[in-house]
């Protein structure tokens, strides 16, 4: 039995100190968003267009009633005013701006509130929750995301023996409809490429990438039960083999590519030794990218690629080129993604008779959206986070007088996210929208705000179950 002092001047003892009830629900909220986020297409093909328009609006009025009266009471700190992603939120700010000579005003006010809202969910998480919880709260998300896909693969492939439309239709008998309908294709026991709840191969398999970045970034940090991230890696990277995305790959090739000059430049020992580290890199750079564009058609043609990237630059690019030139400084309006409905989009650019919903570039749907001015915003709001990300990533970190302390595992993942981000940039649109958009607001906000990982009020300070405030050494 517990014995306690009864001495008049001696503290209470206190409990272990442990993760309050609050903040483990306000984790969970943050799983359920980006979980949300990143598989938005699946709450589409299951709840259709309305429902997934539904879903949105109970988060952002979640998030309101939530992120209202911490601001009031500055938990878990003040906000960062000052520290917001400005670059950002300007480009938000003219998108908005964009409707007063829009080419086509529904769109701009529909998918302006999913912009909005995806920016309100962002800032929230990065304020209320710490380097370490946001790693976490990634880890989680990818994990449901990967386990349901898998559930659903092995479901329609078992049980089903046939590809299942939206909202789990099955395919008439004796009808022909177009493969890029299906929501799931049943290939994962016959060895076609697999689309997981999220229906889409490229989109599942860049999410593996991500998913492998954070699991391994968990791992190299020691983060407990290291043998089950193992186990989701193996899952990760067999659905990113299976999606068969030469996008994907060529993301997780340049993360990695990022990842070793990162371990490089972190034993450096001068600045003499990090100045040669930074001119090899770039020779190696250049280099494999010569490479990259003359072996480019047998490269593709390995992937089972086409040269013209499955029709990006003739079908697709060409044409959002030529009508972007008739607003070149301030666009033709917002509208990420195109709306398919409405008439300006419809049957504009048609592929797999179906009408495409962006321009698989993300500068060309900036420069055709909201013109040079829009891509000037998107490029400052890239490039500051890739610099910022880049030397939280390769500086040691430091906030007194000592100089050498361990670097931290997680302040490699912002480097590497945006790496992938700027990389699948080239050929999809997604990186401006959804979960790129998330990831861009969340990451330069946070490294603003709290450029050390584990220092700072929202790093340090947690709500034990008692009330009480504590600190933890960093």
């Amino acid at each position: 039995m517990a014995q306690y002092t009864k001495h008049p001047v001696a503290a209470l003892p206190a409990p272990p100190e442990r993760e309050s009830t609050g903040h483990l629900m306000l984790r969970a909220y943050a799983v359920t968003v980006l979980f949300a986020t990143f598989a938005h297409s699946a709450v589409y093909n299951l709840l259709g267009e309305v429902g997934a328009g539904i879903v949105l609006l109970v988060f952002t009025l979640a998030t309101a009633a939530i992120g209202v009266p911490m601001l009031a009471r500055n938990r878990p700190q003040p906000f960062a005013w000052r520290r917001l992603p400005w670059a950002a939120l300007g480009y938000t700010a003219l998108a908005l701006v964009s409707v007063a000579w829009s080419q086509w005003r529904g769109p701009t006010l529909l998918t302006w509130a999913l912009l909005a809202s995806i920016t309100v969910n962002a800032l929230f998480i990065a304020h209320a929750l710490t380097w370490h919880d946001i790693v976490r709260a990634l880890s989680s998300a990818f994990k449901w995301i990967l386990g349901l896909s898998l559930l659903l693969e092995l479901w329609v492939s078992l049980f089903v023996r046939g590809p299942i439309l939206p909202n789990f239709f099955l395919v008439p008998e004796g009808e022909k409809i177009d493969p890029q309908w299906y929501w799931v294709r049943g290939n994962l026991l016959d060895g076609g490429r697999v689309q997981g709840i999220v229906g889409n191969a490229n989109l599942l398999a860049i999410i593996c990438v991500f998913a492998i970045l954070t699991f391994g970034i968990l791992f190299a940090a020691r983060a407990r039960r290291r043998t089950m991230l193992a186990l989701w890696m193996l899952v990760a990277a067999f659905f990113l083999f299976r999606a068969s995305s030469a996008t994907a790959y060529a993301s997780a090739a340049a993360a990695v590519v990022v990842l070793v000059a990162a371990l490089l430049m972190r034993r450096a020992t001068t600045p003499g030794h990090r100045t040669r580290i930074y001119v090899v890199c770039a020779a190696a750079v250049v280099v494999g990218a010569a490479a990259l564009w003359a072996l480019q058609g047998p490269l593709l043609a390995l992937l089972g690629r086409s040269s013209d990237l499955t029709g990006r630059s003739d079908l697709i690019w060409g044409k959002v080129l030529e009508r972007a030139g008739t607003h070149p400084v301030f666009g033709n309006g917002f509208s990420s993604p195109w709306v398919p409905t409405d008439p300006a989009f419809d049957g504009w650019i048609v592929d797999h008779n179906i009408t495409v919903f962006h321009a698989h570039n993300m500068w060309l749907d900036v420069l055709l959206q909201l013109g040079a001015v829009g891509v000037a915003l998107m490029a400052v709001a890239y490039l500051s986070l890739l610099w910022r990300s880049w030397f939280l990533a390769v500086d040691r970190p430091r906030w007194d007088l000592e100089v050498d302390r361990p670097y931290s595992a997680l302040t490699l993942l912002p480097s590497l996210f945006t790496v992938v981000l700027l990389v699948q940039g080239y050929a999809e649109s997604t990186p401006i929208m959804l979960w790129g958009w998330m990831l861009l607001v969340l990451l330069s906000f946070k490294i603003k705000s709290v450029p050390l990982v584990g220092v700072g009020l929202s790093e340090r300070a947690r709500v034990t179950d008692h009330g009480e405030r504590r600190r933890r050494v960093p």
